[in-house]
């Protein structure tokens, strides 16, 4: 009986000590390539997941290819989910769905469809992207503690800075701008950047960083990831990290005090570790 009894208590214990270390994550871009990914991580982990999708059958369909559809329902109270495109919320709906969050993951991006490059909205990532983290200021922080936030970008994205990065060579300036001058999305992840590294800087009521992660490719679970300051080989197919990878390090980032302490206010450069470009 006393056995029972203990092994009850402990079991109690573990479980409230679970709970509470759970962390509340919005993640916009959910049914994304990349963004279902960070919603299955943060599930897997046990954190609490509110989600803004434009379809939420696409959404379930998509988190039980990663997590086994018949293992869903154990998921059901940790995962939230908002029918809405982000733009059309109200500026009191949006500070709804960021209050009481610990962090914020936007992985939005354009469908690379004629419509989705050229079409409205031209600037969906700068403008989500602004929404966001003026409805976090309008927003109290969970006990004194900034919130996280977590951008995705691409590492074809030069930081805004002008000084972090290696200047690459004239070739690819050259390309870099004729895909600025013809490929819309490019320039809003730019305008992305900018926003939250000029406008937003480093004294508001969060924190952020900016993942730019190198050519993205579909694998399976995640393995293992290496971060730079600045990007690593050409611009096309030197490296490669899966988009499981990618979201393995967004999670991190938001789990570990030291990992973020390391990329605070930074725009980190993702590889996954077998395809590390190798020191000179």
């Amino acid at each position: 009986m006393r056995t029972t009894l203990l092994l009850l208590l402990f079991t109690i214990l573990v479980f409230t000590m679970s709970t509470s270390s759970a962390l509340t994550v919005l993640v916009v871009g959910a049914t994304g390539a990349t963004g279902r990914h960070v919603v299955a991580q943060l599930l897997q982990k046990h954190h609490n997941v509110r989600t803004i999708v434009r379809s939420k059958d696409r959404l379930l369909s998509s988190l039980g290819d990663i997590l086994g559809a018949k293992d869903m329902d154990n998921y059901e109270t940790q995962l939230q989910i908002t029918e809405a495109a982000i733009l059309d919320l109200s500026k009191e709906d949006l500070q709804k769905q960021v209050e009481g969050c610990d962090a914020v993951v936007q992985t939005l991006g354009h469908n690379m469809t004629f419509k989705g490059m050229y079409g409205k909205p031209r600037k969906l990532v700068t403008d989500s992207i602004r929404r966001i983290t003026n409805a976090i200021e309008a927003t109290e922080a969970i006990n004194g503690k900034k919130m996280r936030v977590v951008l995705m970008g691409s590492d074809g994205v030069s930081h805004p800075d002008g000084t972090t990065d290696d200047k690459r060579p004239l070739s690819e300036r050259i390309v870099l701008s004729i895909i600025r001058a013809l490929v819309p999305p490019h320039r809003d992840n730019e305008a992305a950047a900018k926003y939250i590294y000029a406008d937003v800087g480093t004294e508001k009521s969060f924190e952020w960083t900016v993942v730019r992660p190198t050519d993205l490719i579909d694998a399976g679970t995640p393995s293992k990831y290496v971060t730079y300051a600045m990007p690593k080989g050409g611009l096309f197919g030197d490296n490669t990290i899966s988009r499981s990878n990618v979201a393995l390090f967004m999670v991190d980032l938001l789990t570990s005090d030291d990992l973020w302490t390391t990329w605070v206010y930074k725009m980190p450069v993702a590889h996954s570790a077998e395809e590390a470009p190798v020191a000179k």
